[in-house]
């Protein structure tokens, strides 16, 4: 099976899908195996269950005459349809990706935008190498822009994620100590990210340009087209403020305030904003979409449970993100403990990324101090520290938190979000 045959198949399905739960009647699934599992087998029964069509990679399983397709593999076959169809669009993609805050960027980019077009986006977190064709493949003929998150962990896999999602105007957020083992240090960070700049200049597409970020700057210098903000000569310049807890961007006399906790999400506000300016989205539709945009993931989110005001921020950290997280959190009123848990992919730096978070936390004087994770652990056995959620959580239920404030920080594989019910 090819490309070309298959596609008209995939134009009259409704959704494809690599989860055989989800199957649903004219669905296209595309069987990936694993160690453990075979998805190929599942192929008769997901055409019982209505599926238009299954791409499978072991040909015992063909079956042409029920839509029951071999290819060789699976994925590749997957991101060849993918980058087939993003050939066909002719709609505007915006393709992000940065150390922190891509998600959250994400979202409010939709969110702006949505205010005037139909726009599709990456839904949750599936920003990698099958995340990003999904995503291309779920754009319809009533969609008229695209929002496509890229997420890396080493060289090569954003310049990879660009020849399938071609974005035409692309945002790197920041460049930050995030997935240090897998980049080989902080240059490879930046030379990684910066894989979509390359892309983006090679074919002479737009780059949005915070012009606060020394590096941004550097990496864009004498490039156009470019959107920029940060400066006063800058596109669009923005101004920070706060009330309470939460960060709001000024433009002119109109004022947004967001729910998002922290000064580090004001630049995430401008990269939404920026590009609602540049596609001629009325202001008040701005602030409408920024103003109701209200966090539910993990990031940034503020909620209170019974007395306590919990900073849930747990979906995932980096050296980078914890730091400003701590220095945003000494600002709440009230007492205030911290949950924080390791920091996962820093490879030969852990140890020393993670007693600078300590130290860094101990200037801060909080009123409590909790870590989870063996790298935290290690560093501070005498402190309030544990190896693992489920020990912290017996902890909880005889130890009760009694400061005004508790900030969760962690990376996704500590799962502190699990000890919500406990405080």
């Amino acid at each position: 099976m090819n490309i070309e045959e298959f596609y008209p198949l995939f134009l009259q399905a409704d959704k494809v899908t690599i989860d055989s739960r989800k199957i649903a009647s004219n669905d296209i699934f595309m069987a990936f195996s694993g160690g453990n599992f075979n998805a190929a087998t599942l192929a008769q029964k997901a055409v019982e269950d209505g599926a238009l069509a299954v791409i499978v990679e072991q040909k015992e399983y063909e079956d042409k005459d029920r839509n029951i397709f071999y290819v060789s593999s699976t994925l590749e076959f997957l991101q060849a349809l993918a980058i087939h169809h993003r050939n066909q669009l002719q709609i505007p993609v915006i393709g992000l990706t940065g150390s922190n805050g891509k998600t959250t960027t994400k979202e409010l980019i939709h969110a702006v935008l949505s205010q005037q077009f139909n726009v599709q986006y990456t839904q949750g977190n599936l920003n990698n190498h099958i995340g990003v064709p999904l995503t291309i493949l779920s754009i319809k003929p009533e969609h008229e822009m695209a929002v496509i998150e890229m997420g890396a962990n080493h060289q090569k896999e954003i310049e990879f994620l660009c020849k399938i999602c071609r974005p035409n105007i692309g945002y790197i957020t920041n460049f930050g100590k995030a997935h240090l083992e897998g980049f080989g240090g902080f240059e490879g960070v930046i030379k990684g990210k910066s894989e979509l700049y390359d892309y983006l200049k090679s074919h002479h597409q737009t780059i949005l340009v915070n012009e606060n970020d020394p590096i941004q700057i550097e990496k864009t210098k004498g490039y156009t087209p470019t959107i920029t903000f940060g400066k006063e000569t800058s596109d669009f310049q923005f101004n920070l403020f706060s009330e309470e807890h939460f960060v709001g961007l000024q433009y002119g006399d109109i004022k947004l305030l967001s729910q998002l906790t922290g000064e580090y999400n004001f630049t995430n506000l401008c990269a939404a904003v920026s590009l609602g300016l540049h596609f001629g989205i009325d202001q008040e539709k701005i602030k409408s979409a920024i103003e109701h945009y209200t966090p539910t993931n993990m990031r940034s989110q503020v909620v209170k449970k019974n007395a306590i005001t919990l900073v849930l921020d747990t979906y995932n950290a980096n050296p980078s993100s914890m730091a400003a997280s701590l220095k945003n959190f000494v600002t709440f009123e009230g007492s205030k403990t911290i949950i924080i848990g390791d920091m996962l992919e820093l490879g030969e730096e852990s140890e020393a990324e993670h007693t600078s978070i300590l130290a860094l936390a101990h200037s801060l004087n909080f009123e409590g101090i909790i870590t989870v994770g063996k790298n935290f652990k290690n560093i501070n056995p005498a402190g309030t520290a544990f190896y693992n959620t489920d020990e912290l959580i017996e902890y909880l239920k005889s130890n009760k938190i009694q400061s005004d404030n508790v900030l969760l920080k962690g990376s996704r594989g500590i799962s502190l979000e699990k000890v919500i019910d406990f405080i």
